[in-house]
């Protein structure tokens, strides 16, 4: 999919606007009754998320923007389609998703990292706006994980779907072969701009300090 210039032209806009104080008001701490609904899905923030007691759960890791002041990654595909397919792929395997807001960084290596110490199982993954992805393991270092899916660009629904199964499958207890990952080398000097752009925007809604958020999850 080509990238969208009027798209491109809107969030450099943006970017500079708030980079030359236009906007400098920072994102307050979500409350426990904040809804907020991209198209497709409405996530709704019910509180702290809580330690995690059941073994058969994965939890899986939003960061900060995800499905609220973005909406799709960066090839376009629709937030509501992608959390589908991570839940389907959890759930194939006979095990159940849980959905968390992280806010106190951007950073998919520790929203996954911070999910993985709260989830039942300690697997987690974490996910960010532009739809960088990974599986990880509560006892891991933040910067290790199980499955690093770093090309966004590259990532599809069908990936998002296995990225599911094979959290799962590490729940259980298995070892099961890596999602097949998509290598093209013109995808990261024809997006590299966009993704440092779009990561911008989601690190303005960072909120340093705030704990995890449980998300209800209402796909409409």
């Amino acid at each position: 999919m080509a990238i969208n210039e009027q798209m491109l032209k809107s969030i450099i806009e943006d970017v500079l606007r708030e980079m030359t104080g236009a906007t400098p008001t920072a994102p307050s701490a979500p409350s426990a009754s904040k809804a907020a609904a991209a198209s497709g899905v409405k996530l709704t923030a019910i509180g702290d998320a809580k330690q995690g007691t059941a073994s058969d759960e994965v939890i899986i890791a939003l960061a900060p923007a995800f499905a609220e002041s973005q909406t799709e990654t960066i090839t376009g595909i629709p937030h509501d389609k992608v959390l589908k397919e991570l839940i389907a792929g959890i759930e194939e395997e006979g095990m159940k998703a849980r959905v968390i807001k992280i806010y106190r960084t951007s950073d998919v290596a520790f929203c996954g990292h911070d999910a993985a110490q709260l989830s039942g199982s300690g697997i987690a993954i974490g996910i960010q706006s532009k739809g960088t992805c990974l599986i990880h393991q509560k006892d891991l270092f933040p910067l290790s994980n199980l499955e690093l899916f770093s090309q966004a660009p590259l990532i599809d629904l069908e990936t998002y779907r296995a990225i599911g199964k094979n959290a799962a499958k590490y729940a259980k207890g298995e070892s099961p072969n890596p999602v097949p990952v998509k290598n093209d080398q013109m995808a990261r000097p024809k997006y590299q701009a966009f993704a440092a752009l779009l990561h911008i925007k989601e690190t303005q809604h960072v909120v340093p300090g705030q704990k995890p958020v449980e998300q209800r999850v209402d796909f409409i």
